[in-house]
């Protein structure tokens, strides 16, 4: 009877599965148009699933042996069911093998069951508290009736297993687990994500995100152009189906496992974002509905059920409710740690970004002090709307060559705009000093620096940033310098990820690397470190936007400083709070984000805390009684200088260029 049967329920449930995915691409389908290699894409998966994907679900060893014994298990299974119970290719091999990978699947979903009982905060709950039952009926259901292929039954027990009432209750054991893990893939069960997520990975709108197959690590943070001379297309995202079809893809791939929800800094400060949420409320819009069904946590302060959508209606609402509320883009920091942590490599910065555009460029909609930067960046080229002539008031008193004069250089230094700014001036003055005792061919641009437009463009106003980066392109393409060091990562950023697609092709230095390959090169000499217990608190947009963690760590141990770590370091390091515009949106929540970080930095005992970004040290020196000093990396190295004989083999090295791509 079996025999009969289970040939009918597979082939029905592979025929409702084509079915539920020529729906579900029809939905991705609604997006605009995206240029994506299919057969590339496809021919790559297997590499990305194993490698990539598995790099970010490997930093948890549980769950990761979890998923390649319940993920592996079902794939496996289901392919030699297919060949053994539906095209009755029934061998002991076949069978055998059939029987391995089921049990192999029964395990991992034992192990879900253990993480389901009692869940962290972070997971969804709702119908994927279904799934390992789902996973178990699947799987169990496979192997008992796979049990009489291999022939290792006694006779009187396979006579009972083709009971008519046994085969019927086997066979509805088999729909279940069929119903779940087949059809459910594609109709949006807990495990669409399966589907999707296997599309998304072969169509990426990022493809360079990817390791390579000679091992090189794959890396692209640099946010993508708007073609502002084309009238017909859309400035941003006002509604779900302007996102392009693979960014659908993308958010309909998400398996809600909150990773992202756990390290976003403006969730845990009570801010109204949440990163997971937001990702599902793009899939309501992407089918249309409301947010009732979502069973996560909620964007802090704001009720699950009263958002609704749909692929051609507005995300934010003029008035009123829709998907989204406007306070919930502008409380994102961009410091990329939902991207970092994402296992299905969604691109949450990318989406919201794109719908700040349409709310700065469209409806000219930018809370609190962000119209008053965006227009002062238009009058003055600088956000604080400082003179353009006092740029380099700071350094009266130091003589710095000018490029103008010079016309050619190893090193421009570029400044930012901190230039403006008190406190980052004594870190500009300490690299100053670096570099001439490095006996570093250097100049400055001067008052033709220009802010380079990160601020602009992190607010959506995409206009103002290519206005103010094809300016300074045009400006720089009249001296000839090797390569340009800075301060600021987040100018570091933008100048080497995000000028090349308007023109601008630069090789470019963090001060912390350029620093760390002159001392390599024997061209500066420190005394001892002499102080307390340092930690280092790692820039955003220095190391998940740039993969920039050791320079700055090489750098304090040659001044003799063994660093406490926090808790949150490297990749997944605490953002300060200053990116993305935040402090200019300043967005209310229960909590500030630098005093979370100076919490982190207080529980290592440390007493001064080592930065390498200007907007972290505004960021963390604000924090009220915080008991530990905040230092740039560069005014370390300045105090700790000492003169050493340069041998004159050493003064004609120069540093290893480090290219951003």
């Amino acid at each position: 009877m079996l025999n009969t049967i289970l040939p009918i329920l597979i082939f029905s449930a592979l025929a409702l599965a084509a079915i539920g995915a020529w729906r579900r691409v029809r939905l991705w389908r609604q997006g605009r148009p995206s240029s994506v290699p299919l057969l590339k894409g496809l021919a790559a998966l297997p590499r990305r699933y194993l490698v990539d994907l598995h790099h970010v679900v490997g930093r948890d060893r549980v769950m990761s042996n979890t998923h390649v014994a319940t993920a592996g298990g079902f794939v496996a299974a289901a392919v030699l069911m297919i060949l053994v119970h539906g095209l009755g290719l029934a061998n002991p091999v076949l069978g055998a093998l059939l029987l391995a990978a089921s049990a192999t699947m029964f395990v991992g979903s034992l192990f879900v069951a253990r993480r389901r009982r009692n869940p962290p905060a972070r997971l969804s709950k709702g119908a994927f508290m279904r799934l390992p039952k789902s996973l178990m009926a699947f799987s169990v259901g496979v192997f008992l009736i796979t049990l009489p292929t291999v022939g290792i039954l006694p006779a009187g027990l396979s006579q009972v297993m083709g009971h008519w009432l046994l085969a019927l209750l086997l066979a509805a054991v088999v729909v279940w687990g069929l119903a779940e893990m087949v059809v459910g893939v594609t109709w949006g069960g807990p495990m669409k994500h399966a589907f999707a997520g296997a599309l998304h990975l072969a169509f990426h709108r990022r493809p360079e995100r990817f390791s390579s197959k000679t091992g090189g690590e794959g890396r692209s943070t640099g946010l993508k152009a708007l073609n502002l001379d084309d009238e017909t297309a859309p400035l941003g995202v006002e509604k779900p189906s302007d996102f392009t079809w693979n960014q659908l893809l993308g958010f309909d791939a998400c398996v809600q496992c909150g990773r992202c929800e756990a390290v976003c800094p403006a969730f845990a400060a009570g801010q109204p974002l949440n990163p997971k949420k937001l990702i599902q409320d793009m899939v309501v819009g992407l089918a249309g509905g409301s947010d009732a069904g979502y069973a996560g946590s909620p964007y802090p302060g704001k009720p699950v059920g009263e958002h609704y959508g749909n692929p051609h209606g507005p995300i934010v609402a003029r008035q009123g409710t829709a998907l989204v509320d406007a306070e919930t883009l502008w409380s994102c920091t961009t410091c990329r740690a939902c991207v970092e942590e994402c296992p299905m490599m969604i691109e949450h910065v990318d989406a919201i970004v794109d719908m700040r555009r349409f709310l700065t460029l469209e409806r000219g909609a930018t809370p609190n002090k962000a119209p008053e930067v965006l227009d002062n960046l238009i009058a003055t080229d600088n956000p604080g709307g400082f003179a353009p002539g006092a740029r380099m008031h700071w350094a009266a008193d130091l003589d710095l060559p000018l490029i103008a004069d010079l016309q050619q250089v190893d090193v421009l230094l570029w400044l930012g705009d901190g230039a403006f700014d008190m406190r980052n001036q004594r870190t500009l003055r300490a690299l100053v000093k670096v570099l001439r005792a490095a006996e570093v061919d250097f100049a400055v641009l001067g008052n033709e620096e220009r802010d380079s437009g990160d601020v602009a463009r992190r607010l959506g106003d995409e206009a103002t940033f290519q206005s103010l980066a094809r300016r300074n392109i045009d400006t720089l393409a009249q001296y000839r310098f090797q390569h340009i060091v800075t301060c600021d990562p987040h100018s570091f950023h933008v100048l080497g990820n995000e000028y090349g697609e308007l023109g601008g092709h630069y090789r470019v230095f963090h001060h912390s690397t350029y620093i760390a390959e002159l001392y390599d090169a024997g061209r500066l000499a420190f005394r001892p470190w002499k102080g307390g217990r340092v930690t280092y608190h790692d820039p955003c947009y220095l190391g998940r936007y740039n993969g920039e963690y050791e320079a700055p760590r090489r750098v304090l141990e040659a001044l003799g400083i063994q660093v406490a770590e926090m808790e949150r370091s490297g990749f997944r390091s605490r953002c300060c709070g200053g990116g993305g515009g935040a402090p200019i949106t300043d967005i209310p929540g229960k909590r500030r984000i630098p005093d979370m970080r100076m919490n982190d930095v207080e529980t290592t005992g440390a007493e001064l805390v080592a930065v390498g970004c200007p907007q972290c040290t505004a960021m963390l020196e604000g924090v009220v009684d915080a008991t530990s000093e905040v230092r740039d990396i560069a005014e370390l190295v300045a105090d700790a200088l000492m003169e050493a004989p340069v041998e004159d083999s050493a003064k004609t090295r120069r540093p290893r260029a480090v290219e951003v791509v």
